[in-house]
């Protein structure tokens, strides 16, 4: 019901998302200083209040108003952690008052700098209420001048992949390792930063989006205007309050290139990427890590953006489209229990503010009873053919990809705290595993939902404004994948859903399900192709392959009778888990009864070591003489005859185990990522899982080595 009344916002608003056709685009770009003029001040972007006794870097409010003759467009970019929506929506009336913008047709989002006065009250800090007045004033102060400068402009569109800037900050822990919440549960399987000691994670969980996307407007005669970029990246961090972190930096460095001087009227916007799950160290690559300054940082960015910015073709001419929706949704809210615990805690409290991780969110607690519910804002903008999207508030760099992915523009960017706060909306298998950003708070309090609804709601709006339908995505087979399809392939998963619960087969409509403990969309195994190379299609089909990571949870299927025969079963295996820690590294297929290991069962994993071992039936499990290497893909082969189990490892001519194999029984249930028993499952990613109904030639099994 909820989803088909955001369908009728849509449509009520598609007559006003409809822009003049070719129209006379004009733009003009300001910006306010939204420093504070009382100090000290509250900062917000933390656990426990603080207050900021000076101002270290001035911050700001940039604003971009277009207009093509039929539609006008604001949009305003605010150096804050978070804006409240009652802050939004009273500068945007503002606003309103006192130019030719109407209410529905601006944008206002907050960079997430951690340094800013707090405008939104979250975990243990309050907004600061001498400034958020002075806040809503300003902002609307810089969409009033950047409408009185509107003059002739061209537009242009650009990106580049910044991955070296970008890294996925939230990754499972280890089975073994599992943490209490604040509420004294032990639910946390994943955590931000937990994998600062390699030993205590298994791998990260979810995708990165490196891309930096740009939108720039020019002059007439070529002079910049402005430009509006946006990256995936939480924050720097480690700067002094008030300032205004990255962002600040990157427009202030870009502003002085665009314009050849240091104080210029152009004006840079960074907006802020879907980075709920994102940071700026890789775990994994330390290499990779962007490390420095917060002036190299930027300075990095902003090379970037230049090469970005020189590749730009601009045109001429752009009618503009904006649609708004408004979507009812439900907190979090506590049970009768431990609300009753809330309170108690609260009351032992007093006047104070919380001043312990439980104190913070046993407050929450009750916030939340309150409250029961809230309705986000939702936007959609073209500028030509170029989308932007909007989420409120902190969601993960998946949700901006499956955006980007489907999106009916191929140019679109996604820009998340946007129009209030909403705290964390992580997509719904991630609640399963626990952690900071899935705790019932003002800071991650939406029902576990929220994400897709909000991408189904932003996909109509991106509809609404284009004009055409969303695109299906798809990542186009390789040569590695082709070939295996052509040995015909009793069922073949590709592992590439960007959600779950359904696994499909590219070969048959042999379905599987994922279970809970299952995240999805990180980096796949691309070692012999399953993916099209980069470059190798002009359309937005992706080019890079992707796959799950198994946290406890399996992929389920039903195969009649598949095991009574001959058969080859065919994976890619990436294991994330410590050796040497568990009687087994993990089982990552098994075919046996349910919750039973039988005579008739075959069970295929990682033993102690590290190596590969197979057990059929009831008898011991065998172990292969080659370690595979932790976080590393590797090709394996399971061949059954009439009479022998062969387990192959890719680049090896001579099976890893060779057995006798008992005579099978035609189990129909069918586990890859953990054994039937659900003992020691598969920590880290599976990919490419292909079943044939023969025991094919050995050379079959692998495509010829270089």
């Amino acid at each position: 019901m909820r989803i088909l009344a955001v369908t009728a916002l849509v449509c009520l608003f598609l007559f006003q998302a409809s822009g003049a056709a070719q129209g006379k685009l004009r733009v003009g770009a300001a910006k306010a200083d939204i420093s504070p003029t009382q100090l000290p001040v509250l900062v917000n972007g933390g656990m426990f209040s603080r207050q900021a006794e000076q101002i270290n870097t001035r911050i700001h409010a940039r604003a971009v108003v277009l207009d093509d003759g039929s539609e006008r467009i604001g949009i305003c970019v605010v150096d804050s952690c978070i804006l409240d929506r009652s802050v939004c929506d009273e500068a945007k009336d503002l606003a309103a008052s006192k130019t030719k913008l109407r209410r529905e047709r601006m944008l206002i989002s907050a960079t997430h700098t951690h340094t800013a006065p707090s405008s939104y009250g979250a975990l243990g800090t309050d907004p600061d209420p001498t400034y958020t007045p002075l806040l809503r004033q300003k902002i609307a102060e810089a969409f009033e001048q950047a409408e009185a400068n509107l003059q002739p402009a061209k537009f242009g569109w650009g990106t580049q992949e910044a991955a070296n800037f970008t890294a996925l900050r939230r990754w499972v822990i280890r089975p073994d390792r599992v943490a209490q919440d604040p509420f004294g549960n032990p639910t946390v399987r994943a955590n931000m930063h937990s994998a600062r000691d390699p030993n205590n994670a298994t791998g990260p969980t979810g995708p990165e989006d490196p891309e930096l996307s740009m939108i720039a407007f020019q002059a007439m005669d070529g002079s910049p205007i402005a430009v509006l970029a946006n990256f995936s990246m939480h924050y720097f961090g480690g700067q002094q309050a008030i300032s205004a972190d990255y962002f600040g930096i990157y427009c202030e460095l870009l502003e002085e290139f665009l314009s050849g001087k240091e104080d210029s009227d152009v004006v840079a916007v960074m907006s802020h990427g879907c980075s709920g799950d994102i940071w700026r160290n890789d775990y994994m690559s330390p290499k990779k890590e962007a490390s420095g300054s917060v002036e190299d940082f930027s300075l990095g960015l902003v090379e970037i953006s230049k090469q970005v910015y020189r590749s730009m073709e601009f045109e001429a001419d752009a009618d503009l489209a904006m649609a708004e929706a408004k979507l009812p949704m439900r907190y979090r809210v506590p049970n009768a229990q431990r609300l009753a615990w809330a309170k108690e805690v609260v009351g032992a409290m007093g006047d104070r503010l919380p001043k312990t991780q439980p104190e913070v969110y046993a407050r929450e607690q009750i916030i939340l009873h309150q409250r029961q519910s809230t309705e986000l804002v939702l936007q959609a903008i073209r500028i030509g053919d170029i989308a932007i999207a909007t989420t409120p508030n902190e969601t993960y760099a998946l949700t901006g990809l499956k955006l980007k992915l489907q999106s009916p523009l191929k140019k679109t960017m996604v820009i998340e705290l946007a129009n209030g706060g909403e705290g964390y909306i992580p997509p719904p298998e991630q609640h399963y595993l626990g952690g900071y950003n899935t705790w019932a708070a003002r800071s991650a309090g939406l029902e576990v939902a929220a994400e897709p609804k909000i991408v189904a709601a932003d996909l109509q709006l991106l509809e609404a404004v284009a004009g055409t339908d969303r695109k299906q995505f798809e990542i186009a087979p390789g040569s590695e994948t082709e070939r295996l399809l052509k040995l015909k392939p009793l069922a073949y998963w590709r592992m590439n859903e960007l959600r779950p619960p359904v696994a499909t087969s590219s070969s048959s409509a042999a379905t599987a399900l994922y279970e809970q403990g299952v995240v999805f969309f990180l980096e796949g195994d691309d070692t012999c192709e399953f993916a099209l190379p980069a470059g190798g299609n002009d359309s937005t089909t992706a080019t890079i392959n992707r796959a799950p990571h198994f946290a406890g949870g399996r992929m389920r299927a039903e195969l009649a009778g598949g095991q009574n025969g001959e058969l080859t079963i065919m994976a890619s295996i990436w294991n994330g888990m410590p050796l040497d820690v568990r009687d087994a590294t993990g089982w990552f297929f098994s075919t046996d009864y349910v919750n039973t290991i039988s005579k008739a069962g075959i069970h295929l994993g990682l033993d102690r070591q590290g190596r590969l071992m197979l057990k059929l039936g009831d008898a011991a499990a065998v172990s292969g003489s080659t370690v595979i290497d932790r976080w590393t893909w590797n090709r394996v082969a399971l061949r059954l005859t009439e009479d022998s189990a062969e387990v192959y490892l890719r680049g090896q001519s001579e099976p890893e185990i060779q057995l006798k194999r008992p005579l099978g029984t035609g189990i129909d249930s069918w586990y890859f990522g953990g054994r039937s028993d659900n003992i020691d499952n598969w920590e880290g990613k599976l990919d490419e899982i292909a079943i044939f109904p023969i025991a094919l030639e050995t050379e079959q099994l692998f495509p010829s080595q270089p």
